[in-house]
Formats: C-alpha cells, sequence, structure tokens
C-alpha cells in the first residue's frame, strides 16, 4: 500500500536552496592587484645654465625675470626664452646655452664632456648643486656679465623617481642604479645612476648629450632601469 502526502511548496524550496548552498563551491577570492611596470623615459640633458634671481638680473636688466618657453617633462620646471654666451679659458665659448627654470639660490652650468673640451675647462663630473671645488667661467648676456668662481659640472647621470615607483624597484633616494639601453647598433649598460626621490616626481633618467650618441638614443627599442644587475623594469619605445 501506498501513501502519499502533500508537501508544501515552500518547504521544497527551502530544501532545493540548502542543497544548492551546500553543493555550491565557496567563492573564490578575488585576485590581488598586481602593480604594473612603471613607464620609463629617458631624456637627453643637453648644455644649459641654472641662475638665481639676482644674476638674472645682473645678465638681462633690472627686475628681469626668467620667461618660460617650453614646460620640461618634471612638473614646475621649464626651458626658458633667455639664453647666455659661457666663456671659459683663453676666450673659447659656447654661444645660446639655453637656461632653465625656475631660478635656484646659486647658479650652475651643466655641460657634456664634448662641451668642456670646447670650452678649455677640466670639468669634474658631480651631481647637481655640489659645485664645491668645481671651476668657474664668465656668463655674458644681452646686458652685463657674470663671472662665477665654480659651478661649471658634468652633470653625472641619475634617474628622477617618486616614492611609489622606489617601493616597485625597491630603491631609496642616494641608491645606485643601472640603466640598459637597447638599439640595433650598440646596445649598452650605463651604471652609476643616481637615484633622486621624493613624492612628485615622474620616473625619468637624465644622461648628457654624449651619452646619448653614444648609445644612439634615438633608435632604442627599450630601455631597463636595473638594480645590483637586475632587470626591473622596461619600457618599449614605438
Amino acid at each position: 500500500m501506498t501513501t502519499t502526502s502533500t508537501i508544501d511548496r515552500t518547504v521544497i524550496e527551502r530544501i532545493v536552496r540548502e542543497f544548492v548552498d551546500r553543493a555550491a563551491p565557496a567563492e573564490a577570492p578575488l585576485p590581488a592587484a598586481v602593480s604594473s611596470t612603471p613607464e620609463l623615459r629617458v631624456s637627453v640633458s643637453a648644455r644649459h645654465v641654472h641662475l638665481s634671481d639676482a644674476h638674472v638680473e645682473q645678465l638681462f636688466g633690472p627686475g628681469s625675470v626668467l620667461t618660460p618657453m617650453k614646460p620640461l617633462f618634471q612638473d614646475g620646471f621649464y626651458a626658458a626664452e633667455q639664453t647666455v654666451m659661457v666663456v671659459g679659458p683663453r676666450r673659447r665659448t659656447l654661444p645660446n646655452v639655453r637656461v632653465l627654470g625656475p631660478t635656484r639660490s646659486f647658479s650652475q652650468v651643466e655641460l657634456a664632456l664634448s662641451d668642456a673640451i670646447q670650452l678649455g675647462i677640466e670639468t669634474p663630473i658631480r651631481h647637481s648643486g655640489r659645485i664645491e671645488g668645481t671651476p668657474g667661467c664668465v656668463l655674458v648676456g644681452p646686458v652685463g656679465v657674470v663671472h662665477l668662481d665654480q659651478g661649471v659640472i658634468r652633470a653625472a647621470r641619475h634617474v628622477h623617481i617618486n616614492s611609489r615607483d622606489c617601493d616597485y624597484y625597491g630603491v631609496a633616494d642616494g641608491d645606485m642604479m643601472k640603466l640598459r639601453i637597447v638599439s640595433a647598433d650598440c646596445t649598452m649598460v650605463m651604471e652609476d645612476v643616481l637615484v633622486r626621490a621624493d613624492e612628485t616626481s615622474k620616473l625619468e633618467v637624465h644622461i648628457d648629450t654624449d651619452e646619448g650618441n653614444a648609445c644612439n638614443l634615438s633608435a632604442a627599442t627599450e630601455m631597463e632601469l636595473l638594480v645590483a644587475g637586475n632587470a626591473c623594469g622596461c619600457h618599449t619605445e614605438a
């Protein structure tokens, strides 16, 4: 004898839901965010001059200020409309050397080795701002002349980097990195790239014109920052 009983529909729905909940796999956690490789820019820093406010007025006239001509990659910095002539020993000159802004507390001239040879000045490699014991020169503007007792340097290669990218690479301000430039005919690695870190800089390596020519930067296909011999980041140029 078969007995048929009727189960309330709501009971059936509850049983089905419980079965499905037990059978369903636990929801997988969302994957952690993966940091993308920072985009690296390598720029050639051609010969240029940084001026103090007093020297701007001395060279270009009382009340003169720098006039921005073109912004640089780093926010707040620019190439100015103004240029000066740099004069070395025996009246060797570099005409129309661009002034970069904003002004600084002291004046400084940054050259490549070939520029220093042309001027006849034995110019040491220094990091920007470290000018003690460096040679001087004469700056000639449209209104006046400035005699620098020191301040002529070959700027050491360096990388501007923010704190976030420092964490990515595992470096800190003042550390040294390496730069690998890949090009069809002269791939090379440059050592002793000084880390200059702050909160706002965009990732950019500065090399001088001689270095840019040596690695054929204009034809580069890849650029890598290296730490302790290991590749830490890469940006491929189109």
